[in-house]
């Protein structure tokens, strides 16, 4: 593991960090968990963007390329 550190945050905050979490984890353990869903949703909604695609049907019809029915 490398360095740790120590982040300053309400007792609140860390109560609600706490919820997410089971008997046996650390905050460091919750903490990851939440790092990686959210890195997955923001990929899923990278990959999900349609706004700068276009059709294969647009596609070919630009390229020139007839495609078979």
């Amino acid at each position: 593991m490398a360095g740790m550190t120590t982040i300053r945050i309400s007792k609140e905050l860390k109560h609600k960090i706490g919820e997410f979490g089971t008997k046996n984890d650390t905050y460091m353990d919750i903490i990851e968990r939440m790092y990686k869903a959210i890195v997955e949703m923001h990929l899923a909604k990278h990959l999900m963007d349609d706004k700068d695609t276009v059709s294969i049907k647009e596609a070919a019809k630009s390229l020139g390329i007839k495609l078979k029915k």
